[in-house]
């Protein structure tokens, strides 16, 4: 028979650690964490700051619905 693995939740489980993709700190990836996955309010206050501002953008090809209907 199987040995029982030790729930994700306990104390005694080693955490998963992560990266935050804002400035690269290695912290606990926790559900009780709102931020996550970054360390905190402020590193994912900066990342909207950059989606807001069009830093990031993701690149699509225009539709056949995106071109002037006069062309």
């Amino acid at each position: 028979m199987a040995q029982p693995t030790t729930p994700p939740d306990t104390p005694s489980a080693k955490p998963l650690m992560v990266r935050c993709p804002s400035c690269g700190l290695m912290h606990a990836y926790r559900t009780d964490n709102p931020y996550r996955p970054f360390c905190g309010k402020g590193c994912k206050a900066i990342d909207l700051g950059a989606w807001a501002s069009e830093a990031y953008r993701v690149e699509a090809k225009p539709s056949s619905e995106d071109l002037p209907d006069d062309l």
